[in-house]
């Protein structure tokens, strides 16, 4: 045997113990499955490779949904060095220590480096500040890869200087296929395995996975390790799966975009009078770890904002929905963060209230500090008497109906009106109270 022949066997021994998902992952884009939209025929990704035209970019997407598959196929391709970079383990000095190494093979022997860093969005603002000169001089081709959405997480002067692609989660019949391939592989896979396992098992791993091939993968190996007894027939069945399933973790990340997806999707449901989608999202959202009391803080902001005095019980059922759960506890007192969402999904909406704070706010930022009327003022004292403070003051209760014709508001913003109530629900009633209320004041 000679030298090469031992090291090819040593580096086949070594790949044979690296995890499935490792060494099902493929070395070029005839072999990537997903992101049509990037990697298909005439589109960019494919266009950057076909014509070796790498820039700085980022992906963004899924746990599973290629990101790091694709930046090796990149440095296949266009024959760079590769170099992983982890934004969890790694500081100021090893990023020096990477350029260094980067520029001495750019230097000497005229290779560029594909540099990833995975989980880009963990450096922080002067991590990510030690890049910028190296990818402005073109030491290194940046590959960064994040779950989280880059508008929020990469600072500006990075992101200038990158291409930013987004990867969507894996179909559940493109994770088949891979299911598929690893199971037919006889040199990563299972290929010289008689292993028989049922397309609806796959499909149950498939939408367990969740558009993950990573998950996917590891349920896979896990199964097959559990029902390899040491010959070459594999059983792997349903039951063996769910075991080794056992329960579902929804994609959630209570401080990333997705939390603010859901939250999102939960009040424009309920302002869209959409009560089955509202407890759909808040189900979710519950489901996933969020924090209920976060939901209900959000279903009384609603109440105000979104239905205010259309229906005046609003408030009152949001906030019962907070003392109900407190007292209870979950899980069943989440059902009464449903009753409420269901409640003010139904209720009549409206957003007076709130453009009249908004109004109100913007004339108060505007004037500043307006002195309050000489004669709607307090006057405590003799002194305060002299200088007229209540003087010429209506007492409402002193006259028919309880109205009285006089202003309230600072002089330079005398008539103003900032709540015009709807014609929906409760404040109907309360328009034709405001219509009558200006009425008895035009007669003084």
């Amino acid at each position: 045997m000679t030298l090469f022949d031992q090291q090819k066997t040593e580096k086949a021994s070594s790949e044979a113990n690296h995890p499935l998902a490792e060494r099902m992952r493929p070395a070029s884009l005839a072999g990537f499955i997903g992101q049509p939209h990037l990697v298909g025929e005439g589109k960019v990704i494919r266009e950057m490779l076909e014509q070796d035209k790498i820039s700085s970019i980022i992906f963004w997407g899924p746990p599973g949904s290629g990101k790091t598959t694709l930046a090796r196929i990149m440095a296949n391709t266009t024959h760079c060095r590769f170099v992983s970079f982890s934004a969890v383990t790694s500081g100021i000095k090893q990023i020096k220590e990477v350029m260094d190494r980067a520029q001495y093979y750019l230097d000497q022997e005229g290779q560029r480096t594909i540099l990833f860093i995975d989980e880009i969005h963990r450096f922080n603002k002067a991590q990510q500040d030690a890049f910028l000169p190296f990818i402005e001089n073109g030491t290194i081709i940046m590959v960064g890869a994040t779950t989280e959405n880059p508008s929020f997480e990469i600072n500006s002067a990075l992101l200038s200087r990158c291409k930013v692609f987004v990867l969507n989660k894996l179909e559940p019949e493109e994770i088949i296929v891979l299911l598929k391939r690893a199971l037919e592989d006889k040199e990563k896979g299972y290929g010289k395995y008689q292993v028989e396992l049922e397309e609806q098992t796959l499909k149950h791993i498939s939408d367990y996975a969740d558009g993950d091939i990573r998950i996917a993968y590891n349920i896979l190996e896990l199964a097959f390790n559990s029902a390899h007894k040491g010959g070459q027939k594999v059983i792997i069945d349903r039951k063996l799966i769910e075991n080794i399933i056992q329960s579902k973790s929804l994609l959630y990340d209570k401080n990333g975009e997705e939390h603010f997806n859901l939250i999102s999707a939960v009040h424009k449901s309920l302002r869209g009078s959409d009560a089955d989608a509202a407890i759909y999202w808040i189900t979710r959202m519950l489901e996933s770890g969020e924090d209920p009391l976060y939901i209900i803080r959000r279903l009384v902001r609603f109440a105000a904002e979104d239905i205010g005095l259309a229906d005046t019980n609003a408030l009152t059922v949001a906030l019962a929905a907070k003392q109900s759960f407190e007292f209870i506890g979950p899980p069943e007192g989440y059902l009464a963060i449903i009753e409420a969402a269901g409640y003010l999904a139904l209720a009549p909406k409206s957003n007076a209230v709130y453009k009249a704070y908004g109004q109100a706010k913007k004339d108060v930022n505007a004037h500043q500090a307006l002195p309050v009327p000489l004669h709607i003022r307090n006057a405590p004292t003799k002194l305060m008497k002299d200088l007229g403070y209540g003087q010429g003051y209506k007492y409402a209760h002193d006259y028919q109906h309880g109205i009285v014709g006089q202003e309230h508001l600072p002089q330079k913003l005398k008539g103003k009106r900032y709540y015009y109530p709807t014609d929906r629900g409760f404040e109907k009633i309360l328009k034709k109270r405001v219509e009558y209320i200006q009425k008895i004041k035009e007669k003084g």
